[in-house]
């Protein structure tokens, strides 16, 4: 068969007049000089009339982008409108042929909406957690007060009361604290997720650092009689460059969530620096044999013996929105616990996972970038 005979004989303009998107051929003036079938039903009219109009009557600025488009090799989105004025939006690709400009024109208006929608639904979201964050206080002083004075009457400060009426109070006073609990946590996810959140970078010592945060959980576990063991002989450097009080928060929400879930037996808290193949599999890196980058990230690996978390909960582990649909208290809680964590660490740079089964106990995973060059730019 003679290829260049069967090419010879193909017309273009009958090829582009069979392609799925609409094409449009312009003059050096942007006058519109050829419409195949597609641009008709885009633009709902006839190619007699399409061609005696110009790009600029159709295309927001039609004739300018099909050059920068063309120029630049990249594809425009801009607004479109019809012959009889029905407005909509279009992404727009031109090649130059000599004097022609070739456009093919797609109806990009569902997908446009979509990202609008999302991104004042974004937007929303962050205003509504900046104001919740702003009015954290107004929100805990009356619990705060109730808790308080409860606890005055348990003490005896408000008098004698009944044996039936201190029942009632104490039951008061530790439905109280739990619900402070609880609006704690939902406060501080939400200000996680505002446009009040800032990074402070600077060089920390990270033993100390994580030895600190141990000691604020020392109380609940010798109440629960837990072992704890801390081990930093694996890791190189000690000295880090990071947000410190983003690396307080993941850890201790991740304790927190280790010691409620277990009543007995031992946590370890491993920090260390990572394989290479983990920041690959986490996607920090790319290169398995670099052995080097491992020195720029800090591993800090939680493991403990407890009850671990059901099928269920793996489900919404990190995403309260979705274990509200649970109707699990408690489910819901963990999940604003560890969504923080995970949303502070994602906004490090860095990767947190959770391996988990049921009365088997759990391993909390995080790495995190910690040289200057690897760190996000302070917000």
């Amino acid at each position: 068969m003679n290829f260049t005979n069967f090419f010879n004989n193909i017309n273009p303009k009958e090829v582009l007049n069979n392609l799925p998107d609409s094409v449009l051929v312009a003059d050096n003036t942007g006058k519109i000089v050829w419409v195949n079938d597609k641009s008709c039903i885009i633009f709902e009219d006839d190619k007699n009339n399409l061609t005696s109009l110009y790009l600029d009557d159709i295309i927001s600025d039609g004739f300018a982008l099909a050059g920068k488009s063309s120029y630049r090799k990249t594809s425009v989105v801009t607004g479109a409108f019809t012959p009889s004025g029905k407005e909509f939006f279009i992404e727009m690709n031109a090649k130059r042929y000599a004097d022609e400009y070739y456009i093919t024109v797609r109806d990009v208006t569902a997908m446009t909406n979509i990202l609008a929608a999302a991104e004042q639904t974004g937007k929303l979201n962050k205003e509504k957690n900046s104001m919740l964050a702003k009015l954290s206080n107004n929100f805990k002083s009356p619990l705060q007060s109730v808790i308080g004075f409860s606890q005055a009457l348990i003490d005896g400060l408000g008098g004698d009361i009944t044996d039936k009426q201190a029942k009632y109070v104490k039951i008061i006073h530790k439905n109280s604290k739990g619900l402070l609990h609880f609006l704690d946590k939902f406060l501080e996810f939400s200000h996680t997720e505002s446009s009040l959140f800032k990074k402070d970078f600077r060089v920390f010592d990270l033993v100390n650092t994580i030895q600190n945060v141990i000691k604020e959980h020392e109380s609940v576990l010798c109440e629960k009689n837990i072992s704890l063991e801390f081990n930093s002989e694996e890791l190189e450097k000690k000295t880090i460059n990071s947000d410190e009080n983003s690396i307080k928060i993941i850890l201790n929400n991740i304790l927190e969530t280790s010691i409620n879930l277990t009543d007995m037996g031992n946590i370890t808290v491993i920090v260390k620096n990572p394989a290479a193949e983990d920041l690959v599999q986490r996607g920090l890196s790319n290169n398995t044999h670099d052995k080097n980058i491992t020195k720029s990230f800090i591993q800090i690996t939680v493991k403990d013996t407890g009850i671990g978390f059901s099928e269920t909960e793996k489900s919404t582990i990190f995403d309260p929105y979705a274990a509200v649909e649970t109707n699990n208290k408690k489910a819901i809680l963990n999940a604003f616990i560890l969504g923080t964590a995970y949303a502070v660490t994602n906004k490090l740079n860095g990767s947190l996972w959770i391996n988990t089964e049921v009365m088997k106990g759990s391993e909390y995973n995080i790495i995190l970038p910690v040289e200057k060059e690897n760190s996000a730019e302070n917000e």
